[in-house]
């Protein structure tokens, strides 16, 4: 059974690799959209552009979010999500990275509107989504709370498995 975990991490290393990848695709995706909207001039379409690259940068850094989430839980802790307190934390860090993300495509959105105002109905969406996200988040963080109060030990196994990430 250990081999079988062994490949799950395996594969788990794998994909953190193609996250990482692909953010630094990303990136330099927005860095040559970033320049050649500088290079062309600075104007008001060059400002739409420099916004999209901006965009592009939110979802590089969801990608290297998603990669280092998967691991340090999955790869480097070894940490199989069952207890209250491995939920909460993985899902806090995959909430913060959405939150932003979402975020951002809604202030992008919002400076879109600013040319189109039918755009304005979907970043009303966006922001509001970001709103509702924060809600729910907080509404789980706060009843997970309750629960982990129930298993001290599972924290402080979480607390231990925290020292393998220290240099």
């Amino acid at each position: 059974m250990k081999w079988l975990l062994r490949v799950f991490s395996g594969i788990h290393a794998f994909m953190a690799l193609l996250f990482a990848c692909a953010a630094l695709m990303l990136i330099a995706v927005s860095a040559r959209i970033g320049w050649s909207a500088f290079a062309q001039g600075l104007d008001r379409a060059a400002a739409e552009v420099i916004i999209e690259a901006v965009g592009l940068l939110a979802a590089a850094v969801v990608a290297l979010q998603v990669a280092q989430t998967i691991t340090e839980e999955e790869v480097v802790r070894d940490a199989h999500i069952g207890a209250p307190t491995r939920v909460r934390r993985f899902l806090s860090r995959f909430m913060v990275v959405i939150v932003v993300a979402l975020a951002v495509e809604g202030l992008v959105a919002t400076f879109r509107a600013h040319d189109d105002p039918a755009q304005l109905l979907y970043a009303g969406g966006m922001v509001c989504s970001v709103g509702l996200l924060l809600a729910g988040w907080g509404l789980f963080v706060h009843l997970n709370r309750s629960a982990e109060e129930l298993e001290p030990e599972q924290m402080a196994e979480a607390k231990r498995e925290d020292r393998k990430l220290e240099p």
